[in-house]
Protein backbone atom coordinates (compact mmCIF):
# COMPACT_ATOMS: atom_id res chain seq x y z
CA UNK A 1 0.00 0.00 0.00
CA UNK A 2 1.84 3.58 -1.18
CA UNK A 3 2.10 6.22 1.19
CA UNK A 4 -0.45 8.98 0.23
CA UNK A 5 -1.85 11.90 1.11
CA UNK A 6 -1.61 12.92 4.58
CA UNK A 7 0.30 9.04 5.49
CA UNK A 8 3.27 10.59 3.14
CA UNK A 9 3.85 13.43 5.52
CA UNK A 10 3.97 10.84 8.44
CA UNK A 11 7.36 9.51 9.09
CA UNK A 12 7.79 5.70 9.11
CA UNK A 13 8.47 3.81 11.92
CA UNK A 14 11.81 2.40 10.43
CA UNK A 15 11.81 -1.45 11.20
CA UNK A 16 15.04 -3.49 10.28
CA UNK A 17 14.75 -7.33 9.37
CA UNK A 18 16.90 -10.17 8.82
CA UNK A 19 16.66 -13.28 7.01
CA UNK A 20 18.59 -16.41 8.22
CA UNK A 21 18.26 -18.91 5.36
CA UNK A 22 19.49 -22.98 6.18
CA UNK A 23 18.55 -24.46 2.65
CA UNK A 24 14.90 -24.27 1.94
CA UNK A 25 14.83 -23.13 5.38
CA UNK A 26 13.87 -19.71 6.87
CA UNK A 27 14.02 -18.88 10.52
CA UNK A 28 11.28 -16.81 11.60
CA UNK A 29 9.46 -15.73 15.08
CA UNK A 30 6.36 -15.03 16.47
CA UNK A 31 5.12 -11.61 17.77
CA UNK A 32 3.61 -11.67 20.92
CA UNK A 33 -0.12 -11.55 21.57
CA UNK A 34 -0.48 -8.35 23.06
CA UNK A 35 1.89 -6.85 19.88
CA UNK A 36 0.35 -4.91 16.92
CA UNK A 37 -0.14 -7.82 14.39
CA UNK A 38 -0.18 -10.07 17.37
CA UNK A 39 -0.15 -13.79 17.03
CA UNK A 40 1.65 -13.77 13.25
CA UNK A 41 4.89 -14.99 12.33
CA UNK A 42 7.47 -12.64 10.99
CA UNK A 43 11.14 -12.46 10.10
CA UNK A 44 13.09 -11.13 13.45
CA UNK A 45 14.00 -7.72 13.79
CA UNK A 46 12.90 -4.28 15.46
CA UNK A 47 12.34 -1.02 15.47
CA UNK A 48 15.56 1.49 14.91
CA UNK A 49 16.78 4.05 17.59
CA UNK A 50 16.29 7.25 15.95
CA UNK A 51 19.64 7.96 14.39
CA UNK A 52 20.81 4.16 14.46
CA UNK A 53 22.73 3.09 11.89
CA UNK A 54 20.48 0.41 9.51
CA UNK A 55 23.23 -2.17 10.03
CA UNK A 56 24.19 -1.36 13.56
CA UNK A 57 20.33 -1.53 14.11
CA UNK A 58 20.58 -5.21 12.92
CA UNK A 59 23.46 -6.80 14.69
CA UNK A 60 21.95 -5.20 18.08
CA UNK A 61 18.25 -6.56 17.34
CA UNK A 62 19.08 -10.47 16.46
CA UNK A 63 21.57 -10.39 19.21
CA UNK A 64 18.16 -9.09 21.32
CA UNK A 65 16.00 -11.06 20.15
CA UNK A 66 17.81 -14.29 19.02
CA UNK A 67 21.05 -14.80 20.64
CA UNK A 68 23.03 -14.56 17.47
CA UNK A 69 25.59 -12.11 16.42
CA UNK A 70 26.23 -11.16 13.20
CA UNK A 71 29.41 -11.02 10.87
CA UNK A 72 28.20 -10.41 7.45
CA UNK A 73 25.07 -8.99 5.84
CA UNK A 74 23.87 -7.51 2.76
CA UNK A 75 20.54 -5.98 1.58
CA UNK A 76 17.79 -7.68 0.39
CA UNK A 77 14.39 -5.45 0.10
CA UNK A 78 12.99 -2.51 1.52
CA UNK A 79 8.99 -2.44 1.72
CA UNK A 80 6.85 0.36 2.54
CA UNK A 81 3.51 -0.17 4.23
CA UNK A 82 0.59 1.88 5.50
CA UNK A 83 -1.23 0.33 8.64
CA UNK A 84 -3.75 2.39 10.07
CA UNK A 85 -1.95 2.77 12.68
CA UNK A 86 0.57 4.75 10.66
CA UNK A 87 3.64 3.82 8.01
CA UNK A 88 6.44 1.48 8.21
CA UNK A 89 9.54 1.33 6.61
CA UNK A 90 10.15 -2.44 6.84
CA UNK A 91 14.26 -3.08 5.76
CA UNK A 92 15.13 -6.54 5.35
CA UNK A 93 18.71 -8.10 5.15
CA UNK A 94 20.42 -11.16 4.56
CA UNK A 95 22.33 -12.79 6.65
CA UNK A 96 24.99 -14.58 5.07
CA UNK A 97 27.36 -15.43 8.21
CA UNK A 98 27.06 -15.57 12.14
CA UNK A 99 27.84 -16.96 14.91
CA UNK A 100 25.66 -19.00 17.74
CA UNK A 101 21.85 -20.96 17.62
CA UNK A 102 18.86 -18.52 16.77
CA UNK A 103 16.36 -18.92 19.37
CA UNK A 104 13.00 -16.65 20.85
CA UNK A 105 15.36 -15.07 23.23
CA UNK A 106 12.51 -12.77 24.69
CA UNK A 107 10.30 -15.99 25.24
CA UNK A 108 8.24 -15.74 21.81
CA UNK A 109 7.83 -18.28 19.42
CA UNK A 110 10.92 -18.92 16.99
CA UNK A 111 11.61 -21.96 14.71
CA UNK A 112 13.15 -22.96 11.31
CA UNK A 113 10.43 -23.40 8.85
CA UNK A 114 10.32 -24.68 4.85
CA UNK A 115 9.80 -21.66 2.69
CA UNK A 116 7.98 -22.80 0.26
CA UNK A 117 5.57 -23.73 2.92
CA UNK A 118 4.32 -20.59 4.75
CA UNK A 119 1.36 -19.08 3.84
CA UNK A 120 1.13 -14.83 3.50
CA UNK A 121 -1.72 -15.18 5.72
CA UNK A 122 0.60 -16.06 8.39
CA UNK A 123 2.54 -13.02 8.05
CA UNK A 124 1.63 -9.32 8.55
CA UNK A 125 0.74 -7.52 5.47
CA UNK A 126 4.23 -5.54 5.26
CA UNK A 127 6.04 -8.66 5.42
CA UNK A 128 4.06 -10.53 2.51
CA UNK A 129 5.98 -9.05 -0.48
CA UNK A 130 9.18 -10.54 1.52
CA UNK A 131 7.76 -13.63 1.55
CA UNK A 132 6.48 -13.93 -1.95
CA UNK A 133 10.08 -12.60 -2.98
CA UNK A 134 11.80 -15.53 -1.32
CA UNK A 135 9.14 -18.14 -2.87
CA UNK A 136 9.04 -16.85 -6.28
CA UNK A 137 10.84 -18.91 -8.60
CA UNK A 138 13.26 -17.35 -11.39
CA UNK A 139 11.40 -18.59 -14.06
CA UNK A 140 7.56 -18.22 -15.50
CA UNK A 141 6.40 -19.48 -18.36
CA UNK A 142 3.30 -18.35 -20.23
CA UNK A 143 1.41 -20.67 -22.35
CA UNK A 144 0.82 -20.48 -26.11
CA UNK A 145 -1.64 -23.10 -27.33
CA UNK A 146 -2.58 -21.48 -29.97
CA UNK A 147 0.31 -22.30 -31.55
CA UNK A 148 0.87 -25.93 -30.64
CA UNK A 149 -2.83 -27.27 -29.98
CA UNK A 150 -3.83 -28.51 -26.34
CA UNK A 151 -2.10 -31.62 -26.71
CA UNK A 152 1.06 -30.75 -27.89
CA UNK A 153 1.60 -28.03 -25.36
CA UNK A 154 0.78 -30.49 -22.50
CA UNK A 155 3.47 -32.43 -23.82
CA UNK A 156 5.92 -29.16 -24.15
CA UNK A 157 5.03 -27.79 -20.57
CA UNK A 158 5.02 -31.26 -18.99
CA UNK A 159 8.98 -31.26 -20.67
CA UNK A 160 9.45 -27.89 -18.80
CA UNK A 161 7.92 -28.90 -15.48
CA UNK A 162 10.28 -32.11 -15.33
CA UNK A 163 13.18 -29.79 -15.88
CA UNK A 164 11.82 -27.68 -13.15
CA UNK A 165 9.39 -25.02 -13.87
CA UNK A 166 7.30 -23.92 -11.18
CA UNK A 167 4.85 -21.20 -12.01
CA UNK A 168 2.94 -21.30 -15.07
CA UNK A 169 0.53 -18.78 -16.41
CA UNK A 170 -2.46 -20.11 -18.82
CA UNK A 171 -2.90 -17.02 -21.09
CA UNK A 172 -5.55 -18.49 -23.89
CA UNK A 173 -7.66 -15.04 -25.02
CA UNK A 174 -9.29 -17.24 -27.79
CA UNK A 175 -10.73 -19.61 -25.45
CA UNK A 176 -14.33 -19.71 -24.58
CA UNK A 177 -15.09 -19.37 -21.01
CA UNK A 178 -16.14 -23.13 -20.40
CA UNK A 179 -12.81 -24.59 -22.82
CA UNK A 180 -10.39 -22.47 -20.43
CA UNK A 181 -11.70 -23.94 -17.11
CA UNK A 182 -11.37 -27.34 -18.54
CA UNK A 183 -8.14 -26.80 -19.79
CA UNK A 184 -7.00 -24.93 -16.48
CA UNK A 185 -7.90 -27.72 -14.52
CA UNK A 186 -6.36 -30.35 -16.90
CA UNK A 187 -3.14 -27.94 -16.46
CA UNK A 188 -3.48 -27.22 -12.55
CA UNK A 189 -3.48 -30.57 -12.20
CA UNK A 190 -0.08 -31.63 -14.55
CA UNK A 191 1.21 -28.50 -12.58
CA UNK A 192 0.60 -29.66 -9.46
CA UNK A 193 1.63 -33.14 -9.38
CA UNK A 194 5.09 -31.46 -9.76
CA UNK A 195 4.73 -29.07 -7.40
CA UNK A 196 4.15 -26.18 -9.85
CA UNK A 197 1.33 -23.41 -9.68
CA UNK A 198 -0.80 -22.12 -11.89
CA UNK A 199 -2.23 -18.88 -12.43
CA UNK A 200 -5.09 -18.05 -14.76
CA UNK A 201 -5.32 -15.30 -17.13
CA UNK A 202 -8.65 -14.34 -16.32
CA UNK A 203 -11.09 -12.78 -14.63
CA UNK A 204 -10.12 -13.61 -11.12
CA UNK A 205 -13.93 -14.58 -10.40
CA UNK A 206 -12.89 -18.04 -12.11
CA UNK A 207 -10.15 -19.09 -9.77
CA UNK A 208 -12.16 -21.70 -7.73
CA UNK A 209 -13.81 -23.23 -10.94
CA UNK A 210 -10.44 -23.35 -12.45
CA UNK A 211 -8.69 -25.22 -9.47
CA UNK A 212 -5.96 -22.17 -10.03
CA UNK A 213 -3.32 -20.99 -7.37
CA UNK A 214 -4.19 -17.36 -8.21
CA UNK A 215 -4.73 -14.97 -11.28
CA UNK A 216 -2.79 -12.98 -13.72
CA UNK A 217 -4.35 -9.61 -14.30
CA UNK A 218 -4.06 -7.71 -17.81
CA UNK A 219 -3.59 -4.35 -17.80
CA UNK A 220 -6.72 -3.38 -18.16
CA UNK A 221 -8.62 -5.51 -15.11
CA UNK A 222 -5.81 -4.55 -13.32
CA UNK A 223 -6.73 -0.45 -13.27
CA UNK A 224 -10.18 -1.70 -12.99
CA UNK A 225 -9.36 -2.58 -8.97
CA UNK A 226 -9.45 -1.00 -6.01
CA UNK A 227 -8.66 -3.93 -3.35
CA UNK A 228 -6.82 -7.18 -4.18
CA UNK A 229 -9.21 -10.00 -6.08
CA UNK A 230 -8.19 -12.78 -4.28
CA UNK A 231 -7.40 -14.09 -0.79
CA UNK A 232 -3.59 -13.55 0.21
CA UNK A 233 -2.85 -17.28 0.22
CA UNK A 234 -3.78 -17.00 -3.71
CA UNK A 235 -1.22 -15.59 -6.05
CA UNK A 236 -1.84 -12.32 -7.86
CA UNK A 237 0.24 -11.54 -10.55
CA UNK A 238 0.16 -8.01 -12.73
CA UNK A 239 1.07 -6.92 -16.19
CA UNK A 240 2.69 -3.68 -16.19
CA UNK A 241 4.33 -1.58 -19.03
CA UNK A 242 5.20 1.82 -16.36
CA UNK A 243 5.53 3.41 -13.38
CA UNK A 244 1.58 4.19 -13.11
CA UNK A 245 0.68 0.82 -13.25
CA UNK A 246 3.18 -0.88 -10.96
CA UNK A 247 1.97 2.01 -8.81
CA UNK A 248 -1.85 0.56 -9.25
CA UNK A 249 0.21 -3.18 -8.71
CA UNK A 250 0.84 -2.03 -5.47
CA UNK A 251 -1.92 -0.47 -4.17
CA UNK A 252 -4.49 -3.38 -4.76
CA UNK A 253 -1.28 -5.59 -3.08
CA UNK A 254 -0.58 -7.55 -6.05
CA UNK A 255 2.25 -10.52 -5.34
CA UNK A 256 4.14 -9.19 -7.93
CA UNK A 257 4.50 -7.57 -11.40
CA UNK A 258 5.56 -8.66 -15.03
CA UNK A 259 7.29 -5.64 -16.81
CA UNK A 260 7.44 -5.48 -20.54
CA UNK A 261 8.48 -5.23 -23.24
CA UNK A 262 12.35 -5.40 -22.34
CA UNK A 263 13.27 -5.76 -25.81
CA UNK A 264 11.51 -5.69 -29.12
CA UNK A 265 9.34 -8.61 -29.24
CA UNK A 266 7.46 -9.78 -32.81
CA UNK A 267 3.87 -10.33 -30.62
CA UNK A 268 3.51 -6.58 -30.00
CA UNK A 269 5.76 -4.77 -32.59
CA UNK A 270 3.98 -1.73 -32.01
CA UNK A 271 5.08 -1.98 -28.10
CA UNK A 272 8.49 0.39 -28.06
CA UNK A 273 10.88 -1.39 -25.52
CA UNK A 274 11.99 -0.68 -22.31
CA UNK A 275 15.74 -1.41 -22.45
CA UNK A 276 17.67 -2.62 -19.56
CA UNK A 277 18.43 0.96 -18.02
CA UNK A 278 14.80 1.95 -17.61
CA UNK A 279 13.39 -2.01 -17.03
CA UNK A 280 16.32 -1.15 -13.54
CA UNK A 281 14.94 1.56 -12.76
CA UNK A 282 11.24 0.69 -12.61
CA UNK A 283 12.34 -2.21 -10.62
CA UNK A 284 13.69 -0.21 -7.90
CA UNK A 285 10.46 1.85 -8.34
CA UNK A 286 8.71 -0.50 -5.98
CA UNK A 287 8.89 -3.37 -3.45
CA UNK A 288 7.02 -5.71 -5.81
CA UNK A 289 9.48 -8.68 -7.04
CA UNK A 290 9.34 -8.07 -10.78
CA UNK A 291 9.31 -10.34 -13.68
CA UNK A 292 11.27 -9.00 -17.15
CA UNK A 293 9.35 -9.76 -20.62
CA UNK A 294 10.21 -9.22 -23.98
CA UNK A 295 11.96 -10.79 -26.66
CA UNK A 296 14.16 -12.45 -24.41
CA UNK A 297 16.24 -15.85 -24.06
CA UNK A 298 17.21 -18.22 -21.16
CA UNK A 299 20.65 -16.61 -21.23
CA UNK A 300 19.44 -13.12 -20.23
CA UNK A 301 18.56 -14.32 -17.17
CA UNK A 302 21.54 -12.69 -15.12
CA UNK A 303 20.90 -9.33 -16.77
CA UNK A 304 17.49 -9.11 -15.34
CA UNK A 305 18.33 -10.10 -11.68
CA UNK A 306 21.17 -7.74 -12.39
CA UNK A 307 18.65 -5.17 -13.25
CA UNK A 308 16.81 -6.49 -9.74
CA UNK A 309 14.57 -8.77 -11.32
CA UNK A 310 13.07 -11.69 -9.16
CA UNK A 311 13.18 -13.67 -12.63
CA UNK A 312 12.29 -13.76 -16.23
CA UNK A 313 8.98 -14.83 -17.75
CA UNK A 314 9.17 -16.12 -21.14
CA UNK A 315 6.75 -17.45 -24.10
CA UNK A 316 8.35 -18.36 -27.11
CA UNK A 317 12.05 -18.58 -25.67
CA UNK A 318 11.04 -21.57 -23.88
CA UNK A 319 8.37 -23.30 -25.87
CA UNK A 320 10.25 -22.62 -29.50
CA UNK A 321 13.79 -23.74 -27.91
CA UNK A 322 14.92 -27.06 -29.40
CA UNK A 323 15.79 -28.23 -25.99
CA UNK A 324 12.82 -27.07 -23.15
CA UNK A 325 14.55 -29.09 -20.70
CA UNK A 326 18.31 -26.95 -21.14
CA UNK A 327 16.42 -23.74 -21.63
CA UNK A 328 14.68 -24.06 -18.58
CA UNK A 329 17.66 -25.48 -16.71
CA UNK A 330 19.59 -22.33 -18.28
CA UNK A 331 17.19 -19.68 -16.83
CA UNK A 332 17.35 -21.31 -13.06
CA UNK A 333 21.05 -21.51 -13.08
CA UNK A 334 21.45 -18.45 -14.41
Amino acid sequence: MPSTGRDALIAPVHVVAGLLRDGGRIFITRRHAAAHQGGLWEFPGGKLAPGEDVYRGLVRELDEELGIVVRSAHPFTRVHYVYPERPVLLDVWSITSFDGIPHGREGQGACWREIGALLPSEFPPADRPVLRRLQLPRLYVISDVARYGPDAFKAKLERALMAGARLVQLREPAFDTETFCAYAREMGALCHRYGAKLLINADPGLVAACGADGVHLTARRLAALTARPVAPDLLVGASCHDLAELQQAQAIEADFALLSPVRPTPSHPQAAPLGWEAFQALCGATHMPVYALGGLRADDAPRALRAGAVGVAMISGIWQAEDIESAVKAVLAG
